[in-house]
């Protein structure tokens, strides 16, 4: 590690304008860690002499870092040439069930474009890579992660080219398994590790760069449910024996705003909202789920919107009867609008005449709900989606405890196989809180939550509900917090159309 004065100068800001950022984060691949009798895991035990060091403190080291160049191209095309600094923290908990998974790194701008940067008050990205609810870690990283789904830049790498300090922490997920066959990284685990990087951040105000006070939070799918939790969920006294367990900073685990991609949350009613959604579209083998399971789970959700009272302007109380009116006036038609209105007059004559079921008039696009998910076709998941009968699903691995890899989550799942006098496991519904930012947003408003929220999702997106992004903004804004919410149109799962706005928003509204 080099130890290197800190080179002041202009700020962040005076020194180069937000730029951007090219598509979502990378979702970490991971090898599965075996852990030793002692609840160490076997890759921290042969990880580097300075993950010892991770365990019996908390403080950031300011003079520890390697100092490189790289070239980060934004979302105009232009390139920047970036002097960083990179910071290797070995652990963000004092005790760590394992160090391979529970580290961060930190980047600090120093030179934009040969401008000296001060980066001292700059907002904070913490940029998880958590895709699937599986294990991320950033352990083998000797440099901030520049490259983003589809080979653009990522939103991290912009960030840094923005100003901004970066930090990516990784987190233990569902597959990571020790040698005796326990599941360590199941629910809670992502969440709280997110929260104790946090801690640690904030733990260090004062020595780690940025402000600890302007933490953003951003993820796409899983990662991005686990954003929306983490910044949903600030200082929830739930979380506490979990912090306590693995030793995390006694520190706020608040943070001040949100980023969330395709955000895959709600998981208890995830089921119900997808049939609601997506019902009646075949498969992509042109087969059409079970009926009566997909008409259960549908009949399902009105029930569930009820007792959320969620209401929308113009709209009144949502309900299983305006709900698509909603989706469709609010984020979907405008979506539409937004891409036909960007097109060429050919481009956009073309599309029209290729996709008859819109009206365009005015410079506006119309249609119906019906006609829109004929045009979107094929659902990508069967019934159920996420609660598989045959505990197959990823998420029914989330919910694994100890020895047991998989376990239902839903009483209508668990009850088909099991029968009607079948019970949740008694831990299942304080796991489902402890996963849902709706828990702390309805049943239990939290008022230490981030106010500051960007959703974004894809109008083609079927890995889970298009209502399940809309509920979010919608109960977000009439709480009167600060919600930008965008559907893309066409846009699948992981698409990120406006880059560059999100780093300017970090900017606007963190002042």
């Amino acid at each position: 590690m080099q130890r290197r004065a800190v080179v002041m100068g202009l700020t962040a800001a005076a020194a180069v304008p937000a730029v951007g950022f090219a598509s979502g984060a990378r979702a970490a691949q991971a090898a599965q860690a075996t852990r030793a009798g002692s609840g160490t895991s076997a890759a921290a035990s042969a990880a580097s002499p300075s993950a010892a060091a991770g365990r019996s403190s908390l403080v950031f080291d300011p003079g520890a870092y390697t100092e490189s160049t790289i070239t980060i191209k934004d979302t105009d095309g232009v390139a920047h040439e970036v002097v960083h600094r990179f910071h290797k923290v070995a652990s963000y908990v004092a005790k760590p069930v394992d160090a391979a998974y529970q580290s961060l790194n930190v980047s600090v701008p120093v030179r934009i474009d040969g401008v000296p940067v001060d980066a001292t008050d700059a907002p904070i990205l913490l940029a998880n890579a958590i895709g699937g609810y599986m294990p991320s870690s950033v352990a083998n990283n000797t440099g901030i992660v520049a490259s983003g789904m589809g080979g653009g830049t990522s939103r991290q790498a912009l960030a840094l080219a923005a100003g901004y300090v970066v930090v990516e922490p990784g987190a233990r997920g569902r597959t990571l398994v020790d040698a005796t066959g326990t599941y360590y990284g199941t629910a809670p685990a992502a969440i709280v590790d997110l929260k104790a990087a946090v801690r640690y951040l904030k733990s260090n105000k004062g020595r780690v760069p940025g402000n600890v006070h302007r933490i953003v939070s951003s993820g796409v799918s899983a990662g991005g449910a686990l954003s929306s939790l983490l910044g949903a969920s600030g200082d929830s006294p739930l979380y506490d024996p979990y912090l306590k367990a693995i030793g995390a900073a006694d520190a706020s685990d608040a943070i001040f705003a949100v980023g969330a991609w395709c955000p895959i949350t709600d998981l208890e009613h995830s089921d119900a909202a997808y049939e609601w959604c997506w019902g009646d579209n075949p498969l992509g083998s042109g087969a059409q789920v079970d009926p009566a399971v997909s008409r259960d789970l549908k009949a399902a959700y009105g029930d569930y919107l009820a007792s959320l009272g969620l209401r929308a302007k113009g709209f009144g109380r949502l309900t299983a009867r305006n709900l698509d009116e909603y989706l469709l006036k609010t984020h979907i038609e405008p979506s539409a609008t937004r891409h036909l209105a960007a097109l060429s007059d050919t481009d956009r004559a073309a599309y029209l005449s290729a996709n008859t079921f819109i009206t365009w008039s005015g410079g506006r696009a119309a249609f119906s709900w019906a006609d829109f998910l004929t045009h979107v076709g094929a659902r990508k998941k069967n019934a159920p989606s996420f609660d598989g009968f045959d505990l197959a699903t990823p998420e029914n691995n989330l919910f694994g405890a100890g020895t047991t890899k998989a376990r239902h989550f839903t009483l209508y799942s668990l009850r088909h196989e099991n029968g009607d006098s079948a019970r949740l496991d008694a831990d299942i519904p304080a796991k489902l809180d402890l996963m849902n930012p709706m828990h702390h947003l309805v049943e239990d408003l939290n008022r230490n939550r981030s106010k500051h929220w960007w959703i974004r999702l894809g109008t083609k997106d079927s890995d889970t509900s298009l209502s399940v992004a809309g509920n979010l903004s919608a109960r977000l804004t009439t709480l009167g917090d600060d919600v930008d919410t965008a559907y893309y149109w066409d846009a699948g799962h992981g698409a990120d159309q406006d880059p560059g706005a999100f780093i300017k928003w970090i900017a606007e509204v963190s002042g």
